[in-house]
């Protein structure tokens, strides 16, 4: 047993968790290449990732979880992002999967973890699987993409709509779904973010996962014996993991940043106190991160106190939570833009540090839960006296 395991408060054990995470930022910024060339993350920072706890994080105790607050989760993720931002997204996402999953039917969690509490499970949300309706469950066939860390995970979480009802996640083993290597991308090249295929399987109705369950909070999983924690809105965590690496990448951008235009000052870098379009892109990147982090867990911090004194989240403040979630990839862009502007001559030859923030954080930018279009009217409207149209918050 080590000593995150014998750690019994759970702040205690958050900042045990935090402090693993912290020391295996060198390795993995070593691996950082690695990742890129193998276009996963490699074996060895799962292994010391899952021996960090991290994928317990946000699990259930039932089943050797730690019932984190997302904060503590979300802590430890910006802090992977740091040293290489492919590993703390495909992680992120895998670690968050347990949330959805202690939602679940307690048959789906037995299927998951019965045998082992360190099952991992990938997902691709997209609504790309045709469904069709039998006796105790469907049968789903599709072709879903963008499953970050799937080569790692023996069960993926697929989205598709059940005709006459509307979206599900549906919850898949590894011997029903076949995984195309398609993952050729310009930057987050280490998430392994692979197509998932799937021809004709059966899913039980308990393996899946109604979008209203867990829009309205009536999951099959929850019971009053559940720790507060399931009673936030399960898309409040998911979309946050998806965002949040960009806060760390940006940090690093920004640390680089500053490393690279001390460097170029030689003998006297007092001389950059006069040079005002240096000091003011860090002034800038140094306050645009701060408030990225500190609405991140504000929000957090409203949503726990909630949901521990026995209340719920208000759709406004889940419609609001959802738009700022989708805002940190272009803030975080444009402190990387910024900074990578003025970084020099060595920083556009490839294998430059700054630049694979940049191209990181550019390609987050192509998933949809980070296009804040949709989520900006949406919040208008509702603001305006109209009905919510996302289920998703």
């Amino acid at each position: 047993m080590n000593a995150i395991q014998q750690t019994e408060n759970k702040h205690d054990r958050a900042a045990a968790m935090l402090a693993a995470v912290e020391a295996l930022v060198p390795a993995l910024r070593e691996r950082a290449g690695q990742a890129r060339q193998e276009r996963r993350v490699p074996q060895e920072s799962i292994n010391e990732l899952q021996e960090a706890g991290f994928f317990l994080a946000l699990q259930p105790r039932q089943w050797g979880g730690y019932e984190l607050d997302p904060q503590d989760f979300f802590r430890m993720q910006c802090k992977i992002a740091e040293a290489c931002m492919s590993t703390a997204w495909a992680s992120g996402i895998v670690a968050v999967h347990a949330f959805q999953i202690a939602l679940m039917d307690r048959r789906a969690q037995q299927d998951v973890w019965r045998d082992d509490i360190h099952t991992r499970v990938s997902s691709s949300y997209a609504p790309m699987g045709k469904v069709e309706t039998v006796e105790g469950g469907f049968r789903l066939s599709g072709r879903w993409g963008w499953s970050s860390g799937c080569d790692h995970c023996t069960w993926a979480l697929l989205g598709a709509i059940v005709p006459g009802e509307g979206y599900r996640t549906f919850l898949v083993p590894r011997s029903d779904y076949n995984i195309i290597d398609t993952w050729h991308s310009m930057g987050l090249q280490g998430t392994g973010s692979n197509d998932i295929e799937v021809e004709d399987v059966f899913v039980p109705d308990y393996r899946t996962h109604k979008q209203v369950d867990g829009f309205t909070g009536n999951n099959p999983g929850i019971d009053d014996s559940s720790a507060p924690l399931y009673r936030l809105p399960w898309a409040q965590t998911f979309i946050r993991v998806v965002s949040t690496p960009a806060i760390g990448a940006a940090r690093a951008g920004l640390n680089l940043y500053c490393e690279t235009v001390v460097g170029k000052a030689s003998g006297d870098p007092t001389k950059l106190s006069g040079d005002t379009s240096t000091t003011e892109r860090v002034a800038a990147a140094m306050n645009a991160i701060d408030e990225m982090e500190c609405i991140l867990y504000r929000n957090f911090d409203d949503m726990m106190a909630l949901v521990n004194a026995g209340e719920t989240v208000q759709v406004t403040d889940r419609v609001k939570y959802r738009y700022q979630a989708s805002l940190v990839i272009e803030k975080s862009m444009a402190v990387i833009d910024s900074l990578f502007s003025s970084a020099g001559g060595s920083s556009v030859f490839q294998g430059a540090e700054i630049q694979q923030r940049f191209l990181d954080i550019h390609t987050a930018r192509a998933h949809v839960a980070n296009n804040p279009t949709s989520f900006a009217r949406n919040l208008g409207s509702i603001s305006l006296g109209a009905d919510n149209q996302d289920m998703f918050v």
